[in-house]
């Protein structure tokens, strides 16, 4: 199998669904992606912040899946990184199934997994029909997001195309990533 690897990085200074895809990122402990108008310590996504201002950022973060562009294109719909808004596309990384608090090393930063993005309806401004592509379910019922994982930066660095991920699983029992 091949090595998990960053096929892509983005960000945006702005709350814009798409994010340009840059060089390299810059990743900083507590806060997430510099320049990113997600990064800070508490909540920045718009909705959420309304709800709870003060609440802690557990989406510092945005990984996504370069497997979900593959199976969107099937579908007849073209994504590429960074439409999705996402600040890291990955390759050979099943990143939707790993447990809450896994650990992705890349480079001298790491990443602590917190949950699944949920898609929202700007998706179908990328693509007719892109949201309701990206839910899917859990044999028990429960709603299963496939637009990527989020995450806090535990320890800082710079991120860019080509890069390796390292995978640091936490000790069982494992809990399954819900939508944060």
């Amino acid at each position: 199998m091949t090595s998990p690897t960053v096929i892509a990085v983005a960000s945006d200074s702005a709350h814009n669904i798409v994010k340009p895809v840059r060089k390299s990122i810059k990743l900083t402990a507590g806060l997430g992606v510099d320049g990113d108008a997600h990064a800070g310590e508490t909540i920045q996504h718009r909705y959420d912040k309304k709800r709870n201002p003060d609440a802690p950022n557990l989406r510092q973060v945005h990984l996504m899946h370069a497997e979900l562009f593959d199976h969107m294109a099937e579908l007849g719909m073209t994504v590429k990184p960074g439409q999705m808004g996402e600040n890291i596309t990955t390759r050979n990384l099943e990143i939707l199934h790993l447990p809450r608090g896994t650990h992705l090393k890349i480079g001298e930063a790491i990443i602590e997994i917190t949950g699944l993005r949920n898609p929202c309806s700007y998706l179908n401004k990328i693509a007719d029909g892109l949201m309701k592509a990206c839910i899917a379910r859990y044999e028990d019922g429960a709603i299963f997001p496939q637009s990527g994982v989020m995450g806090i930066v535990v320890a800082g660095g710079d991120i860019q195309a080509g890069d390796d991920i390292q995978i640091i699983t936490p000790e069982e029992p494992h809990q399954r990533l819900e939508p944060v």
